[in-house]
């Protein structure tokens, strides 16, 4: 094993750090990935670089030995198509279900991007444009184009893109609490993990964060949220409603866990089971790459969340 030097293509110009990592370490476990650029191993130009670096065309990327995987020993991802939303030359949008990655890592052997890579393997170009929770169903965007990556990511950065999530969260939301402005810090435990949270509006470790609450339906127990974001932070709704009192249903990582355990096992509403996070990205509008023609996108609730929902409204 020797150290690599690699000079990013103009391809790839643009891209996280990380994500381009990734793509070339394709086997090397996410968070070994992420190990080596924390350390330093992996420099910049000749200088440390943080995951979230921006790269540009002919920057050089210096990558220490690492192991990458026997080929021959590694199974396949399963090809697998998802429930379409919209397709053209340039943009693919599915319906993600809840449960499944966006991208293999950190223990999960494949995702979406790795299933439909292997369902369609006559496609010249297919990348993910954003990413959803594991835990999180709706609208995921994908690109066909390199040129369609680019202005699409282009859009997310300069928040012309608008996003819609469905949660439902327990308690009483407060009527009045209708934004939610509090800067949040993002760090990763011992395996890799992201973890978020709240922090004083003086912290230099806070990134601002503001999300907007655009509807309320009151239910038993519980308040259904339609939810709209000004910044798009990890964990961002997730960190926001816990923080206010009021966490996600079905949360994993921040959620109310003795709630989660009764509505899992069903011992609520004649023994219904809900056994998911409660977030849905419903609706996602952009500018088409090509056309510039406005684009929305919209992911109609999950069976099983609507079956919720019902239970609840006959409580």
């Amino acid at each position: 094993m020797q150290v690599r030097r690699l000079t990013v293509d103009a391809e790839s110009a643009g891209q996280r750090l990380d994500n381009y990592l990734l793509r070339i370490l394709k086997g090397v476990p996410k968070t070994h990935v992420y190990r080596v650029i924390r350390s330093g191993e992996v420099r910049l130009n000749k200088g440390r670089a943080s995951a979230d670096t921006r790269i540009a065309a002919g920057d050089e990327v210096r990558v220490p030995p690492m192991r990458l995987p026997d080929r021959s020993d590694a199974a396949a991802a399963p090809a697998r198509e998802f429930p379409l939303l919209h397709e053209d030359d340039h943009l693919l949008a599915i319906d993600k279900p809840a449960g499944v990655a966006v991208h293999g890592g950190s223990g999960v052997s494949s995702g979406v991007i790795e299933q439909l890579r292997q369902a369609r393997p006559g496609a010249p170009f297919l990348e993910l444009v954003h990413r959803l929770d594991k835990e999180t169903s709706g609208v995921l965007l994908l690109a066909k184009k390199r040129s369609a990556l680019v202005a699409v990511q282009d859009q997310f950065r300069a928040r012309d893109t608008g996003k819609m999530y469905t949660a439902l969260v327990s308690g009483a939301w407060p009527a009045n609490l209708k934004v939610i402005d509090l800067p949040l810090h993002k760090t990763l435990d011992g395996a890799g993990e992201r973890q978020v949270r709240v922090v004083s509006p003086a912290s230099e470790d806070g990134r601002r964060s503001i999300t907007l609450i655009k509807g309320v339906r009151r239910l038993a127990g519980f308040s259904l949220l339609d939810i709209s974001l000004k910044t798009g932070r990890t964990h961002q709704i997730r960190v926001h409603l816990a923080h206010s009192g009021h966490a996600i249903v079905g949360d994993p990582k921040y959620g109310d866990f003795a709630l989660n355990r009764s509505l899992a096992r069903g011992d609520r509403l004649d023994g219904l089971r809900f056994a998911r996070m409660f977030l849905h990205a419903s609706e996602l509008t952009l500018d088409h790459p090509a056309s510039g023609q406005r684009l929305t996108l919209r992911a109609p609730l999950p069976a099983d969340c609507a079956t919720l929902i019902h239970h609840l409204s006959l409580a």
